[in-house]
């Protein structure tokens, strides 16, 4: 935590949204201008082997893969990977899905991407650069962990869930330790399924620097239990609210809905600022916040800073495909843009909030035309079946197989396949004999904030617009060489 702990904490963090729309690229504009830039470390694996597949490797890739601790993991992931499709419409060759049992190889090619990716964030620049992962996708966590270490992570984030043990794995990873994660696992037995991850495979010579950790919570209750029950030190929490992008958390207590079918958040869903003041950790507020206003009275509320997101998903350093920008902006413009929670879309069971727009399968027409599949199964979950076995399903996957695994045709109705229809929204969805997958865009609710920025910037905005549209600082100006503000 040297450079976490040397400045002035950020009073912006950019949101780690999607797979891959914060990506290196925008994580490195955000860090550039004196605020925490943070990549999205959810598939990561999967993400590096389809850039792999489409565009080699760079000479910026290439510069930080020669600087990988153990060469031989390099050249095997390169020789199995870096070779081009066949054609622009052949598939992309899959990794193995994980299990309990993946073996080590497995874990090079999440620890390699992880690496690679924060290693591209935090060239060129002095910046601080985050990684955002989710709780519910637990067995890419370990390696994804330790490849982004490193490469030098400053800041770890995640939502999600509850991720009680991750500030001691953080702890052990940095002392080069083998650590072990408990996979969730429906009717399992204690340490029934586990993975175990040995650092020394990686031939790192000293010990890293430990990552300063940040739980993404929507309450003072979830955080007080964080601060004083979790495997380790907690840094700080971004304090989330039910307007941000993404997975939201549920509403408490018996759930009600719209007539959209969207939850409803009630007053036990309101945010304590006085108990987070009282707890004494620092704190950023997320959702809804798109102005030099919000963050001003963030400021005055107690908080350290913001986090940021949906002004950041359509500038030009997102890895969201220009097309889909562009038709998200058209909406903005004429006032047509619309934003639904999805209590069913995600299989994790978390709300999910869906842009609706032509040819996504936030239409259902699109939706129902989609042949389920679940071939990356990151959201899949382990359980044990009648023989005792562990197995896994996803409530996504063919309805006849989630039932053969134990589900339930409730349990499927509705479900959305986020993993392969955020592929499509960076623009590396899987090609099939119908074409290729949809995608799936999410937003908060303030989508229409971005108007202004779209109206000022017609060729499109930047990152660095962004941050000098929110700075409440009225006199700073932003550039490559701007401090963070105190």
């Amino acid at each position: 935590m040297k450079l976490w702990n040397s400045r002035p904490h950020p009073w912006l963090i950019q949101g780690g949204m999607g797979v891959g729309v914060s990506g290196w690229s925008l994580a490195s504009a955000v860090a550039a201008t004196g605020q925490l830039g943070v990549v999205s470390g959810t598939a990561l694996d999967t993400v590096f082997i389809r850039r792999l597949q489409d565009e080699g490797v760079s000479p910026a890739l290439q510069e930080c893969l020669n600087a990988f601790p153990n060469q031989e993991i390099v050249g095997s992931v390169l020789d199995r990977y870096a070779r081009p499709r066949a054609s622009e419409n052949a598939p992309y060759r899959l990794l193995p899905l994980y299990s309990h049992h993946s073996p080590a190889a497995r874990d090079d090619v999440t620890v390699l991407a992880a690496y690679s990716e924060v290693a591209l964030a935090k060239r060129g620049h002095t910046g601080m650069v985050g990684i955002n992962l989710l709780t519910k996708v637990q067995f890419p966590t370990v390696p994804t962990l330790f490849g982004a270490m490193i490469a030098g992570v400053d800041v770890v984030l995640m939502g999600a869930g509850i991720p009680r043990a991750i500030p001691k794995l953080l702890d052990d990873l940095s002392s080069l330790e083998a650590v072990t994660l408990r996979i969730d696992c429906v009717g399992a037995v204690a340490d029934r399924c586990e993975r175990s991850f040995v650092p020394g495979r990686y031939k790192v010579s000293s010990s890293l620097d430990r990552p300063a950790f940040l739980p993404i919570v929507s309450s003072a209750t979830l955080a007080t239990m964080m601060a004083r029950k979790a495997s380790g030190p907690v840094e700080g929490f971004i304090l989330e609210a039910p307007s941000a992008g993404g997975h939201n958390a549920p509403p408490r207590g018996v759930p009600q809905f719209d007539d959209r079918g969207q939850p409803i958040y009630g007053e036990r869903d309101a945010v304590d600022l006085e108990a987070f003041r009282e707890l004494g950790h620092p704190f950023w507020l997320a959702g809804g916040i798109t102005s030099r206003e919000h963050v001003v009275h963030a400021l005055e509320c107690g908080a350290s800073g913001v986090q940021v997101g949906t002004l950041f998903a359509f500038c030009r350093e997102s890895g969201m495909t220009a097309s889909l920008r562009e038709q998200v902006c058209r909406r903005v413009l004429d006032g047509t843009s619309v934003v639904t929670t999805d209590s069913r879309a995600s299989s994790t069971g978390f709300p999910f909030k869906v842009v609706e727009l032509e040819g996504s399968i936030s239409q259902q027409s699109t939706y129902e035309k989609r042949e389920r599949i679940c071939d990356l199964g990151y959201l899949r979950e382990a359980y044990v079946s009648p023989t005792g076995a562990l197995a896994y399903r996803c409530a996504a996957e063919p309805v006849q197989e989630f039932l053969y695994h134990g589900g339930t045709v409730d349990a499927a109705s509705g479900r959305k396949c986020l993993c392969n229809g955020l592929f499509a929204t960076i623009g590396l969805g899987q090609r099939r004999k119908d074409g290729e997958e949809p995608p799936i865009v999410t937003s908060g609710d303030a989508l229409a904030s971005i108007r202004p920025l779209v109206c000022a910037h017609t060729d499109g905005y930047t990152a660095a617009d962004v941050v000098q549209l929110l700075c409440p600082h009225s006199t700073q100006h932003v550039n490559q060489s701007a401090p963070v503000p105190a």
